[in-house]
């Protein structure tokens, strides 16, 4: 069992820094017990990437909805015969992180910060020399013992979407829009806490070109199902299974954490069936059957929630995107009946970007919960409600999925995912849900 720090909305790839002088703060000392370690939100006290010039309240949610919206276009854009690749599709690399691993690369180790992700088969990094990169701080193979580069011929360069040979070594392209990608397919050891994975096949990105818009500086690591993501590499290691609980966005703690592996994982949980879909074969499905608000169990269109391995249609968990989608017949239901048991009643609505339910003032809110097969996830406020920095507007943090793509897929994110420990369980199918207060 390991357990990684996780960094929230953090955009940069750098070594490990203090934060304030707070002793709980110090990301030097070795509080961390055994192989649990510590998590922060990038706007906490004690972190120490908060920027010097924070976008408003207002500004940063449209930007946080903007890019959601653009994760939510990949997300369902994923078919069969493209969704279970190593390196990500242009779409998703353009993406801006949500959640970072502390890993270490190489021989003698580098320390980095890694993009963690459950929807992505994704591993690559930004490497020393790349040429239209952001990062100022990457991967230097040159100074790793055992850091090289994969054949042509090896089975891993299959995965690869239009693999290339240079100088012997498989190398790839990825374009999206007016932007361009190339990097080697490559392989180093990885240690996550206290693990080492050996051999590990990553993406060693070499160059960024084009006026469009340019990767985020950190590296990714996909926890999704496919072939080269670290959960079928690391199987025999951490056996398809791990679990995480994401702490409050206000959490002033250490308290969160990512578990790889079935040893160690909580005993009192709840399970739900994990489903495959074979036309979105990387996701984690579940069936949703019902939702509730407040006590009402709404009346929903079963199509419209329903899971469809052959549109791909269904409800996915993922730690990518920020607020809840949902299919417009169901957020409409959802919405109205929210609205409605708003207290005070004359409460007046209002709107900004993606979300359509906000107020000004306090406001009292009904819990929301989602009835999966097997087991229900209420959300409380806290799970539910945007507030603004001086507490005066607050939005319902769930929003439309968007239409125009293949089949709908229902996003469970990572607000609504808050003070819950989620267990994926591949090897049984299932997946655990149990409230923890990791604020």
């Amino acid at each position: 069992m390991t357990t990684l720090v996780i960094f929230l909305q953090l955009l940069f790839i750098i070594p490990i820094a203090l934060g304030s002088n707070h002793p709980n703060c110090d990301l030097t000392n070795n509080q961390d017990q055994g192989s649990t370690l510590r998590i922060f939100h990038i706007d906490s006290p004690c972190s120490p990437f908060k920027s010097s010039s924070p976008l408003s309240w207002e500004a940063r949610v449209l930007k946080t909805l903007a890019q959601d919206q653009a994760r939510l276009q990949y997300l369902t854009s994923l078919i069969a015969g493209r969704s279970v690749v190593p390196v990500a599709s242009g779409r998703q690399m353009l993406q801006s992180a949500t959640y970072i691993v502390k890993a270490k690369i190489g021989t003698p180790a580098q320390t980095l910060l890694l993009a963690m992700d459950t929807s992505s088969d994704v591993a690559w990094l930004p490497c020393s020399g790349c040429v239209g990169c952001p990062s100022t701080t990457a991967f230097s193979p040159a100074k790793s013992t055992t850091f090289k580069n994969v054949s042509c011929n090896a089975p891993q360069c299959k995965q690869v979407p239009n693999p290339t040979c240079g100088s012997s070594a498989c190398a790839f392209n990825l374009t999206y829009g007016s932007s361009s990608i190339a990097a080697n397919l490559s392989q180093d050891t990885i240690r996550l806490a206290a693990d080492p994975i050996e051999a590990f096949t990553f993406g060693c990105v070499n160059k960024v070109a084009g006026g469009g818009t340019i990767p985020p500086p950190q590296g990714l690591l996909g926890l999704g199902r496919g072939p080269l993501s670290l959960m079928t590499q690391a199987q025999s290691l951490y056996q398809s299974t791990f679990s995480y609980c994401l702490p409050s966005f206000r959490s002033l703690a250490f308290s969160g954490s990512l578990r790889l592996g079935p040893t160690s994982q909580p005993l009192r949980l709840k399970y739900t069936p994990l489903l495959r879909n074979p036309r979105r074969s990387s996701l984690y499905y579940v069936n949703l059957v019902a939702i509730r608000v407040g006590n009402k169990v709404l009346d929903l269109p079963q199509e419209a929630i329903a899971f469809n391995p052959t549109t791909g249609a269904g409800t996915i968990f993922d730690s990518g995107t920020v607020y809840t989608r949902l299919a417009k017949p169901v957020y409409e239901a959802v919405r109205d009946e929210f609205r409605r048991r708003v207290k005070p009643r004359n409460a007046v609505v209002t709107s900004l970007g993606g979300f359509d339910t906000c107020y000004s003032g306090q406001v009292t809110v009904p819990a929301i919960t989602f009835m999966l097969k097997g087991v229900n996830m209420t959300m409380p406020a806290d799970n539910l409600m945007l507030h603004s920095t001086a507490g005066s507007t607050s939005c319902l943090a769930i929003a439309v999925a968007p239409e125009n793509v293949n089949s709908v897929v229902n996003v469970i994110a990572s607000m609504q995912q808050q003070n819950h420990r989620v267990l994926i369980d591949v090897p049984n199918g299932r997946i655990g849900l149990a409230r923890e207060l990791c604020s």
